[in-house]
């Protein structure tokens, strides 16, 4: 044969060399088919030729299989070992005639065709081929090792992949000839054609090899699982199960038989595509009907099936997007990326626009037809982008997509949806509208917008208000941890102490609370705590306070000295010691019923005072309940906070969560049921209750997170109970152990749950009647908020106590204060308190408030807090029951009282034996310098006891100024006695409605300050009341409970001294 050269030089060509080199190119062929499968797989393969035997596997790589592929062999064709010559580097060139052209090309098309060779054995016949420089030809017997490329993702292209790359034949001999280079392994016919090693017009099939094929085995692997996006696992590696990877006979496409020892078979689309052994996909369920008759995916249940011939590749092509995503593991997109590797750029860029298309639209299904795809997206450039129309042209089911994008705000069910919205609002409002009514949609474009516009402020708000109050509670963990490192040091140095007395409920309750801001003054006694000589004191005041009684605290407070000397002449200014500060935004909020604590957060000039009054010096915060705003302002001010979380304080303040606190501490508590939401869970908890304790005649009903009272309600059901006298004759006949399992226990059991819905209906009495006037109002916020059922005892001689107890920052739990409640308002509401406790034995008291306050510390809470207990004598076994009913976690108004009354008498308070004791006035001075003439006298002090309230009102004090009012009290009597540390002393809170105002008489016995306190009421009474104009006031009611108190201390003094001789010794002293 002859060629041209590119000079136009005829050169003659061997024969040999035509034969040698179609050999070399079926040689090197197979060999990069087995260096493309390393890639596709992964692996690092040891080939050997030499004696047919096995391919061998190194150690598997850690990341396992790709794919999800499970363990296959691989049958490659044997390699004999074949000697390439070197030829020049010039062009091949077919000679003129027609014949010899088709005989060429013939033999290039199919080298392996006996036939064809045999023309090229000719005598006339002259080939020409250029000159390869000749390299020695490894030999088949040495080991060879292929590293695949390491696949990031299906989007990713190999780095070797050039255009203009050539396709070597052989592999180098080299020192590295054991790794594989990166070449662009474009394998089959279409590969081929972009090579110009076969000719576009050519049949794309190729002959069947002329060595015979043989399994190459993989090493069995560890199972693997993989879970899909749905959570369920789709795919398991099973090393009992093979794969098998066949090159087939010359009409299948290369790599074209798969078959499959598990699962369904999923049939590779061409000659070139990446072979995949995943499982199909678990069965979707779609989100229309629609979509799932136009698309079907096989299940997964569907039986194995056996390897099969390929199809056309092309039928196979298609790609599902799920929601948006493609599956970009599904066989049907692998084997599209590698037939198209040439333009697989512009096919991501045209899937992308298709992604986002169909995401913003919430299109949950989608199948994409790859031919299509791939023809479309290669008349695109990179910065072009594919419209609407061209995206609907590739999907299958284009109608039902296209059904799903027109549907009305379809496009703000999607991806940034509400965003894409405000958007388009704004657009549409400046667009001039011609159609009829285009002002009214122009109006309602321009709401849709304002609202879209507030609507995003606010949640920037609140996601800013989240941040901060993550950040507030995590500054206030560490400076308790702080707090709680030095605390030793901190209460026994020079310290600032800041009141806050925030009432930090939830709004709705805080919108019921008449005088919000007065109700949070009621703790002026906070004040005293300068009693301490290290401590100064902020008080924060929710109102606005005139000078006429900041004076008279000055001059209070001033007392210190002299009630300790007993001259009077000894006042002091203390006036540097406390500061009392009123936030500036007080009245900013009117309507929005804020806590202080809100209020000094949003006070920006009070809160700078604040950091300049405790600069450099070691300060805390003491608030009321609980709010988040106190967090904030103790961050603010770089504080610790002595106060337990809010959500721990809101959590076990409510009724229901102090009975999980009591039920935690084993402590005695009312019989009853907590945690009642709906209608008929009230009603059965009733009914069991009533059967359960028969000699119970009054039921309470307590709202959660109601305080005070306002949110209780009481019925004597078995006053009203019609079927009571039979189910009470029932009991008596069948006897306490029968009565339980009997069956006419359950008959009592139904009629009682018949009477109560009606009885309930009539006879419930709310204890604040304004607010809840009927039944039905209190049990809708009853049920709204939840709430408890309980016993009232069934006692006529009932006493309520409260306890005040502190968890240092140390855990250390301590008793503050204890007191017995007086009830001026009803028998359900605390009015006042006789401090300290006579009605339950000290040790009995201790035991049940220890037990409590290990509880509490062990849930978090830190600080001040308060129990309430009600003490009273079983009928029938005549002995002492206390149940503890109530837990507050804040600071208490009966604890600043007791800070006024130690701060006035100079004594101290001994919960652990509820004593006060003081130093001795002048008269008990002189009696016991008397008595102890010639003896060494004991130590100077007395038993004291006091009558405190904070909630004593009548309307008619506004009538008169507290000048005027104090001068009237000191001419009838009525004051404060600084050598004998005994009388009275007023609290007032405010100057503008002055309507209410607090009162503690401290006297020696408890009958003698209960008889002042209740004389004190009516000359202040007589004084400020017209004959005809008594006002509204509850002194009356205040003097009647003193009266009763009176009168049953006097009938059961007798019986007090036989049976708790510790009680009726505290009352003759």
């Amino acid at each position: 044969m002859e060629k041209n050269n590119l000079k136009g030089n005829v050169e003659a060509v061997d024969i040999c060399d035509l034969r040698t080199t179609t050999e070399g190119t079926e040689l090197g062929l197979r060999k990069h088919a087995e260096s493309y499968l390393n890639v596709i797989n992964g692996q690092e393969l040891t080939l050997s030729s030499a004696g047919n035997k096995e391919v061998n596997l190194k150690e598997p790589p850690k990341w396992g299989l790709p794919f999800g592929a499970c363990q296959k062999q691989l049958v490659l064709p044997r390699v004999e070992p074949v000697a390439v010559q070197r030829c020049s580097r010039s062009a091949p060139r077919v000679s003129q005639g027609s014949q010899q052209v088709e005989m060429d090309v013939k033999i290039m098309l199919e080298p392996e065709n006996i036939d064809s060779k045999a023309g090229l054995k000719h005598p006339n016949i002259e080939t020409r081929l250029p000159l390869i420089t000749k390299k020695k030809s490894a030999p088949m017997c040495s080991q060879k090792t292929g590293k695949g490329h390491k696949v990031t993702g299906p989007w990713a292209l190999p780095a070797c992949h050039s255009l203009n790359s050539a396709l070597p034949l052989v592999e180098d001999d080299t020192p590295k000839a054991g790794i594989v280079q990166e070449c662009h392994l474009l394998v089959g016919p279409l590969s081929l054609t972009g090579q110009r090693l076969i000719l576009p017009a050519a049949k794309r099939t190729l002959p069947v090899p002329p060595v015979v094929s043989r399994a190459a085995p993989f090493p069995e692997f560890p199972r693997q699982r993989k879970k899909s996006a749905a959570g369920e696992i789709s795919s398991r590696l099973d090393p009992e199960s093979t794969d098998t990877i066949t090159f087939p006979k010359p009409k299948e496409a290369i790599y074209g038989t798969y078959s499959s020892g598990k699962g369904n078979i999923a049939p590779l689309p061409s000659s070139n595509s990446m072979v995949s052994t995943r499982k199909s996909k678990p069965e979707w369920t779609y989100p229309t009907q629609q979509l799932e008759a136009e698309v079907r995916i096989p299940s997964q249940t569907q039986p194995p099936q056996t390897a099969q011939p390929f199809q056309d590749p092309y039928l196979d092509w298609n790609i599902a997007v799920y929601h948006g995503t493609v599956d970009q593991k599904a066989p049907g997109f692998l084997a599209l990326q590698q037939h198209y590797l040439s333009s697989w750029g512009s096919i991501v860029g045209f899937l992308e626009h298709t992604e986002k298309l169909l995401k913003d639209h919430a299109i949950p299904l989608a199948t994409i037809n790859g031919q299509k795809l791939a023809q479309i997206a290669s008349d695109f450039d990179f910065n072009e982008n594919p419209t609407k129309s061209d995206i609907l042209s590739v999907i299958k089911n284009q109608s039902a997509v296209e059904k799903i994008l027109n549907r009305p705000g379809q496009r703000c069910r999607g991806q940034g949806g509400t965003a894409a919205a405000a958007a388009d609002i704004p657009r549409r409002w400046q667009c001039p509208g011609a159609a009829l009514g285009s002002g009214q949609q122009q109006w309602a474009a321009g709401v849709l917008g304002a609202s879209w516009r507030s609507w995003n402020h606010r949640a920037r708000v609140r996601n800013a208000l989240r941040e901060a109050r993550h950040r507030h509670l995590e500054n206030f963990y560490s400076r308790s941890k702080h707090l709680a490192a030095n605390w030793n040091r901190i209460r026994t140095s020079r310290r600032t102490i800041i009141h806050i007395p925030s009432l930090g409920y939830s709004q709705r309750i805080r919108e019921h609370i008449p005088d919000l801001a007065l109700q949070q003054n009621l703790q002026m006694g906070r004040l005293c705590d300068i009693l301490d000589a290290n401590v100064d004191v902020i008080y924060i005041c929710p109102l606005a306070l005139s000078e006429e009684l900041l004076q008279y605290y000055n001059k209070l407070l001033g007392l210190q000295a002299a009630v300790r000397s007993g001259n009077p002449e000894d006042m002091a200014d203390l006036q540097d010691r406390f500061k009392i500060l009123t936030p500036e935004a007080i009245n900013s909020f009117p309507e929005h019923h804020m806590c202080l604590a809100t209020v000094l957060k949003y006070s920006p000039r009070t809160i700078q005072r604040l950091q300049v009054l405790i600069q450099s010096r070691d300060a805390y915060v003491v608030g009321g309940v609980p709010h988040q705003d106190d967090l904030a302002v103790a961050d603010v001010l770089q504080v610790p906070l002595l106060g337990s979380e809010p959500a721990v304080a809101q959590l076990y303040s409510t009724k229901s969560g102090s009975k999980r606190i009591f039920a935690s501490a084993g402590v005695q508590t009312p019989p009853g049921e907590w945690g009642i939401h709906s209608r008929e869970q009230l009603l059965c908890a009733l009914s069991q209750l009533i059967l359960d304790n028969m000699e119970v005649q009054r039921w309470l009903f307590k709202v959660d997170d109601e305080r005070g009272g306002n949110g209780t309600a009481y019925c004597d059901v078995l006053s009203h109970l019609e079927c009571y006298h039979w189910i009470q004759k029932e009991w008596q006949g069948h006897g306490p152990e029968v009565w339980s399992k009997s069956q006419a226990r359950e008959l009592a059991l139904v009629k009682i749950s018949q009477e109560l819905p009606g009885l309930l209906a009539q006879h419930v009495q709310p204890v604040n009647e304004k607010r809840f006037p009927t039944w039905e109002k209190f049990l809708q916020t009853f049920l709204s908020q939840g709430g408890v059922i309980e016993a009232f005892p069934f006692s006529a001689s009932i006493t309520n106590l409260t306890v005040d107890l502190l968890v240092e920052p140390t855990g250390e739990v301590t008793m503050v204060s204890s007191g017995d409640q007086l009830h001026a308002e009803g028998p359900l509401r605390s009015s006042g308190t006789t401090i300290p406790q006579r009605s339950v034995d000290p040790a009995v008291l201790n035991s049940l408030c220890s037990k409590i306050g290990e509880v509490c510390k062990s849930k978090g809470v830190l600080g001040y807090f308060s129990v309430d207990f009600v003490a009273f004598t079983h009928p029938q076994t005549r002995e002492q029951q206390v149940w503890a009913t109530d837990l507050d976690l804040c600071y208490s108004d009966q604890l600043a009282l007791t800070q006024l009354l130690l701060y006035m008498t100079d004594g101290n308070l001994d919960c652990g034996s509820s004593r006060l004791q003081g130093p001795l006035g002048s008269k008990e001075s002189r009696s016991q310098r008397i008595q102890h003439e010639g003896t060494k006298p004991p130590a100077p002090s007395s038993l004291r006891c006091a009558v405190a309230s904070s909630q004593l009102r009548h309307s008619s004090l506004s009538e008169i100024s507290y000048n005027l009012l104090l001068h009237t009290c000191k001419a009838r009597g009525v004051g404060f006695d600084l050598q004998e540390k005994q009388g009275t002393v007023f609290v007032l809170y405010e100057d503008q409605k002055r309507h209410r105002l607090g009162m503690i008489t401290i006297g020696e016995d408890l009958q003698g300050v209960l008889l002042t306190f209740a004389r004190n009421l009516f000359i202040i009474h007589q004084e400020i009341s017209a004959p005809n104009m008594q006002g509204e006031t509850n002194f009356k009611m205040a003097i009647r409970d003193i009266e009763a108190i009176l009168g049953v201390a006097a009938e059961n003094k007798l019986k007090l001294e036989e049976e708790q001789p510790w009680e009726a010794d505290a009352l003759k002293e």
